[in-house]
């Protein structure tokens, strides 16, 4: 059982920066690929990031692209999002999920999901 805890979210203005983390539970961390995803309030869950076992491969969202940045630190059992230039439509509650087989798009594709951390972007 993997246990994911995110931390980092808070307040920010437009076009402001903030870097979530997100710390894994399992020494095995290295075998799982992980993904943030994010729900607005009154929208489904929509991905935003995922990266390989190694950090080697990533994927974004298209939105997100050149904005966002998925990374990991596996000596510290640890996935990042830093997100720049942030808009307030993106306020959202960010989860962090693993899996071991797969590196996806797909909510369902992920067996472990932290509670999630809320960010709030004013105008």
């Amino acid at each position: 059982q993997v246990q994911l805890v995110e931390s980092g979210g808070g307040l920010v203005q437009a076009g402001g920066s903030l870097r979530l983390s997100c710390a894994a539970s399992e020494r095995t961390f290295n075998s799982y690929n992980m993904a943030w995803f994010r729900r607005a309030p009154g929208k489904e869950r929509e991905f935003a990031a995922a990266i390989s076992r190694s950090g080697g491969t990533t994927d974004y969202a298209d939105p997100l692209k050149g904005r966002f940045t998925i990374s990991r630190d596996n000596s510290k059992n640890t996935v990042y999002l830093q997100m720049n230039s942030l808009e307030p439509e993106e306020t959202a509650v960010y989860y962090c999920a693993a899996d071991r087989a797969v590196m996806s798009r797909v909510a369902s594709s992920y067996v472990y999901w932290g509670r999630g951390t809320q960010v709030t972007v004013s105008s």
